[in-house]
């Protein structure tokens, strides 16, 4: 049985009886409320939808005015991978302190799958958890001097403070001519990252000519064309 031929009022037996057979009173359709589930005085709101969507979300989180748990109900994906996506999804109910459940169906046979239970979600732990995130995110925003990104962009190379790094050791070498590390940190080149650039060479830039001495390959002759404005600011810089 497809997605496509359910009706939303078909969840709706299945999330019942799994309620009911914990000892839940469940309702339908109350005070706007797709499902309600009450027992020992203790209020669960579940919203029933076709498609996991900003507007179910939406309606659930206007639910926990008055509930004291809320979840949201869908058919359970065909072909569900762990992947970046529902991990990102999974962390938007958790800091949303939203609830999933998975109906399964097969062959017109309704099953219920709680995969995430609502939860009080404390932001400034997340915070604490994720330093070294904020401490990437600051360290590459002090790394950049040109913005020649644009927001959201797909498909392009991005100018990164990696990128600008190694766009001005291969400037500093066509200006100076081969250089080591040690004259090209002399130079202002990033006195952490220099030798691993151009040891690693990511980017095919450079050409090690001597023992500790490195040149421009054609590669970076074409990089610093296709960065000018990277090259530029370097210019303006002295």
């Amino acid at each position: 049985m497809n997605k496509e031929d359910i009706k939303e009022e078909q969840l709706y037996e299945p999330i019942k009886s799994y309620f009911e057979s914990m000892g839940y009173e469940v309702n339908a359709e109350v005070n706007d409320c797709d499902v309600t589930a009450l027992k020992d005085g203790n209020l669960i709101v579940i919203e029933l939808k076709k498609n996991l969507s900003v507007y179910l979300l939406a309606q659930a989180v206007k639910r926990q005015k008055a509930a004291d748990l809320v979840y949201v109900a869908v058919p359970k994906p065909k072909k569900l991978k762990m992947d970046f996506k529902w991990k990102d999804i999974f962390g938007l109910l958790r800091r949303l302190e939203l609830g999933l459940i998975f109906i399964n169906i097969s062959r017109r046979k309704f099953s219920v799958e709680v995969v995430l239970q609502p939860d009080f979600f404390d932001r400034n732990k997340s915070i604490q958890r994720n330093k070294k995130v904020r401490k990437k995110i600051l360290s590459e925003i002090q790394g950049r001097h040109v913005d020649l990104n644009k927001g959201g962009s797909k498909g392009k190379k991005l100018l990164t403070a990696y990128r600008e790094d190694a766009l001005y050791i291969a400037y500093c070498i066509s200006k100076n001519g081969p250089s080591s590390p040690k004259n090209l940190r002399a130079l202002g080149t990033n006195e952490k990252k220099t030798t691993s650039i151009l040891y690693q060479n990511h980017y095919g830039w450079f050409l090690k000519e001597d023992r500790g001495i490195y040149n421009l390959t054609d590669e970076g002759k074409k990089a610093m064309e296709e960065y000018s404005e990277v090259i530029r600011y370097f210019e303006e810089k002295e």
